[in-house]
């Protein structure tokens, strides 16, 4: 495919993209110019290779910034770009408390009950004895048998134990594994090595003091109660008269003592780091563990890619490359091309460019992160309800929320069309630029979405003007499947006619007019054949006379015709609508017909096929009549949609196809609800846009809601369309705390006197206070909530990803 935009395109039947439906407009300030057709190749120093050679470091650019900034893995709908994890500002609530008081009572408690245990003064307490006292023995670990065994090992066995049970609850109780944790755990290295060994220190003159000069305090109950049960355990003193015995002893405890604090510390991978930092400054031949920036196309120099990945580097350095090119240069590279490396160093980083030959949007009036593909659409507002991520952190859409499709419903003026669907429209007009994305966008009347040059094709029905036309069979070679979406566009929104029915009848007709004519009737010629007109039905009952199963529909078509339930004048009246004057010309029932210069003289125009976005990353407009054509443009919405679902499961993609509806307003069928459920498993999605759910029928609320992934409502909403969104978003459980207050009667004739006497000073009567805290189910919004506290600029927005994780109904600030 050529990638300077010159390639022609006679219709957009599944072949070549066409070119932008307007004249090509100038490059943009912040498209760079083209680099050289070959750049230059990269040079290294003498003496090393292309594996060795480090790349130089480029002079540092706006681009080269956007492409090393940090996109963390977030939650569905936060703002990689840019975006910082919270600080555990709950968490350091908890521990507030619990470092000051709760380890501080728990450690009052403890030497309380320790002091009794020494002295007795607990039930079923043995009088402790000291079995090793500090003239016994010293620490070079000789030790002096004492002179008597009558049961003191036990005992002092038995101060071991209470010891290690009082301090597992003290630091259980005080929270201090918490408290650890939180200061020293979470520490850079080396402070937190250093704070480790601190604490190991503490520990260890606690449990030797008379190692530590100028401790004065007594030993814990550690190498006592040790010793006390490996005299039980052997049955005498004799294993302490050896020397290497005991010291091993005290080696070990030592060990054990420290152990915990070389794990918080990190001891042994600071080690290991520090080993291998010194290895690597010791061999000058060894490279260097350096990560490099994703300005210098790290992925590309691991596989091998170095030449490259110099001549990337050098452009994004300079400036030459845009935010788009990155993004579209990496989709290539990651979707396998073969001749990557000649491509870039023949056309450095306008390789791949779009057919259109555009690598940027005119202008953008959103904030996007091509490279996440994200734009950002707000802020999620910090509340009760918002999870700690969520908190003042930036609301963004991509492909990966988009795919379970989004129902947005607010009214006129609420900003729907301002704060989502253009954004959500230049997002995706960027991302087919970098060949992710494929989208048709549907405007209201009146109000096209975008400037007409950031469009491939723009279809204009009822404008004469119009440069493409709209296929109303969508270039289907089945008769049934173009019958069965025709149906669906024309009596899809009435109960009276089923569906089935419906195309049955249409099939009866498309099917022997294509064979007979080679092509579907355009809508002038349908009407009349459904209308039962002799002359028709004739003519096309000649022209199948030689094929007996194609004559037989033509003339069960005809027995059907004026009976009762023939769904033939239903269809033939909805198709009136578009076979008025302001349509002539379109709607050219899939003729190839080619472009004339002079259109303005009644030229005909491109059939644009919607069967083309599973073949290009296209970007289309179609812009709906205006002047009292309202129940037309719902029937082309209703089209549009049906031809939507039968494309985009045709083959495998692997770009994103999305149709936005700026207003979904009678668009909404039984059998679109069903097909927007599989959207998902297809790489597709679909934005609707209502005013009210009322603008769709009672019957499909439900099936509406549970189809989509996504869900907005913004402010301004009524009860009704409220109460939908919260059966929808369900409920949760929640903490609640009740105060009563309760008139105290005292019994004691002086304790009636003081409470007579405070009620008559007061004037109230004496009360005590009673809280009952319970779990209580409630609604996450409620459907009055929903309609008068969400402020103007504001919406409650919903996720789920394709993927499956949730994000909860959240308050968004479209403001922020």
């Amino acid at each position: 495919m050529n990638s300077d935009g010159t390639r022609d395109a006679r219709d957009t039947h599944a072949a070549p993209v066409p070119r932008p439906a307007g004249p090509t407009p100038p490059a943009p300030s912040q498209v760079p110019p083209a680099p050289p057709r070959t750049p230059p190749r990269p040079t290294r120093a003498p003496g090393t290779s292309e594996q060795t050679a480090k790349p130089a470091q480029p002079p540092s650019s706006a681009v080269a910034a956007w492409l090393d900034e940090a996109r963390p893995e977030t939650r569905p709908g936060i703002w990689r770009l840019g975006y910082r994890p919270p600080k555990e500002a709950r968490a350091a609530e908890r521990l507030a408390p619990v470092t000051v008081v709760g380890m501080l009572i728990p450690l009052v408690v403890a030497l309380v009950l320790w002091s009794l245990w020494r002295r007795g003064g607990l039930p079923y307490q043995f009088a402790p004895l000291r079995l090793f006292t500090p003239d016994d023995w010293w620490w070079g670990g000789t030790i002096a048998s004492p002179k008597t065994t009558d049961g003191a090992e036990a005992r002092v066995v038995y101060d071991g134990v209470f010891f290690a049970v009082l301090l597992y609850a003290m630091g259980r109780l005080g929270g201090w594994a918490e408290a650890v944790r939180h200061f020293v755990g979470r520490r850079p290295q080396p402070s937190r090595a250093l704070l480790a060994l601190l604490g190991a220190l503490v520990a260890l003159s606690f449990v030797f003091p008379d190692a530590f000069p100028g401790v004065g305090w007594d030993p814990l109950p550690v190498v006592a109660p040790l010793f006390s049960l490996v005299v039980l355990i052997s049955g005498g003193y004799e294993l302490f008269a050896s020397p290497l015995f005991t010291d091993s002893l005290y080696a070990v405890i030592t060990v054990l003592v420290a152990w915990p604090f070389a794990v918080l510390g990190g001891w042994l991978p600071y080690l290991r780091e520090r080993l291998a930092a010194r290895r690597a400054a010791a061999d000058p031949a060894a490279p260097a563990p350096v990560e490099l920036p994703r300005a210098q196309w790290p992925r590309l120099r691991d596989a091998g890619q170095y030449e490259a990945a110099e001549v990337l580097t050098a452009e994004v350095a300079a400036g030459r490359m845009n935010d788009v090119d990155c993004a579209r240069l990496t989709r290539a590279w990651e979707s396998g091309s073969g001749d990557f490396r000649d491509t870039v160093l023949r056309e450095g980083g306008a390789a791949w460019t779009h057919p259109s030959g555009s690598r940027d949007l005119p202008r953008r009036a959103a904030r996007h992160d091509v490279l996440a593909a994200q734009v950002r659409i707000g802020r999620w507002v910090a509340g009760e309800r918002a999870p700690l991520p969520y908190h003042e952190a930036g609301a963004a859409l991509g492909p990966d929320v988009l795919g379970t499709s989004l129902l947005a419903v607010g009214p006129s003026g609420s900003g729907k069309t301002r704060t989502l669907v253009e954004p959500v429209t230049e997002t995706l007009a960027l991302q087919a630029l970098t060949g992710g994305c494929a989208f048709v966008a549907v405007s209201s009347p009146g109000s096209p979405l975008g400037s007409d040059s950031a469009f491939d094709v723009i279809v204009r029905i009822g404008d004469r003007s119009s440069v493409h036309d709209l296929d109303p069979y969508a270039e289907s070679e089945d008769p049934d499947e173009a019958a069965g979406v025709l149906a669906e566009a024309l009596v899809g929104d009435l109960d009276a006619v089923g569906g089935q029915a419906a195309a049955t009848a249409l099939a009866q007709l498309l099917g022997p007019y294509r064979s007979a004519y080679g092509r579907f009737p355009a809508l002038p010629v349908l009407r009349e054949l459904l209308e039962g007109e002799p002359a028709a039905l004739s003519a096309l009952r000649e022209a199948v006379a030689a094929d007996e199963v194609m004559r037989r529909e033509v003339e069960a078509r005809v027995r059907q015709t004026g009976t009762p339930g023939d769904p033939g004048r239903a269809l033939a009246d909805r198709l009136a609508l578009l076979n008025r004057p302001a349509f002539a010309g379109f709607f050219g029932g899939g003729e190839r017909a080619a472009a004339v210069e002079d259109r303005a003289a009644g030229g005909e125009r491109r059939a644009f096929s919607l069967r083309a976005l599973a073949h290009h990353p296209l970007r289309v407009r179609i812009d709906l009549p205006e002047r009292g054509h309202e129940e037309a443009g719902r029937l082309i919405t209703r089209l549009v949609l049906a031809q939507f679902h039968s494309v985009v499961r045709e083959g495998r993609r692997a770009h994103f196809v999305c149709l936005v509806l700026d207003d979904a307003t009678g668009a909404v069928t039984t059998d679109s609800v069903r097909r927007i459920q599989r959207l998902r498993s297809q790489n597709a999605g679909v934005l609707l846009a209502l005013r009210s759910v009322a603008d769709v029928p009672e019957t499909l609320h439900g099936p509406l809601y549970a189809a989509v992934g996504c869900r907005m409502a913004f402010s301004g909403i009524t009860t009704w369309d409220g109460g939908r969104f919260a059966q929808s978003w369900g409920t949760e459980w929640v903490e609640t705390k009740e105060v009563a207050q309760h008139t105290v009667f005292a019994d004691q004739p002086m304790t009636r006197a003081l409470h007579a006497l405070r009620k008559l000073v007061t004037g109230r009567a004496v009360t005590t206070d009673a809280v009952t805290v319970r779990q209580v189910e409630r609604e996450r919004w409620s459907a009055s909530q929903l309609a008068h506290e969400v402020p103007p600029g504001h919406a409650v927005l919903s996720l789920t990803s394709v993927k499956g994780e949730h994000a909860p109904p959240l308050l968004l600030d479209l403001r922020g």
